[in-house]
């Protein structure tokens, strides 16, 4: 019996891996999809609104701005995950260094 899982069946995540490149895209697409609907519903309201016309300008920008904005959330890959570099902090006690002593150097000719 395994302490802290509840289903032996489910590997154990060890990785941070980033997200495969077939997930990375389906995401992209429904993002895309989503965006473009909204264009849809902006347009349709746009016609519906003509009689009103700054409630109509309001949609045509948005229909119009829209698609831009898709492309470019759309091509964006996902954000980097922030990495904490782990670095010594102190100084290296130099009293406790090995010194090369005479013995150890060793002249090469060529």
């Amino acid at each position: 019996m395994t302490i802290g899982r509840d289903n032996d069946s489910e590997p154990v995540l060890i990785t941070e891996a980033q997200p495969s490149l077939d997930e990375q895209l389906s995401a992209r697409r429904t993002k895309y999809l989503i965006m473009m609907s909204i264009r849809v519903v902006c347009l349709v309201l746009a016609a519906t609104f003509y009689h009103t016309p700054w409630l109509m300008a309001i949609f045509v920008v948005g229909a119009v701005a829209l698609p831009w904005m898709a492309v470019l959330i759309a091509n964006d890959r996902p954000p980097k995950k922030a990495m904490k570099v782990n670095r010594f902090g102190g100084h290296p006690d130099r009293s406790r260094a090995i010194a090369p002593s005479a013995s150890d150097s060793r002249v090469i000719e060529g």
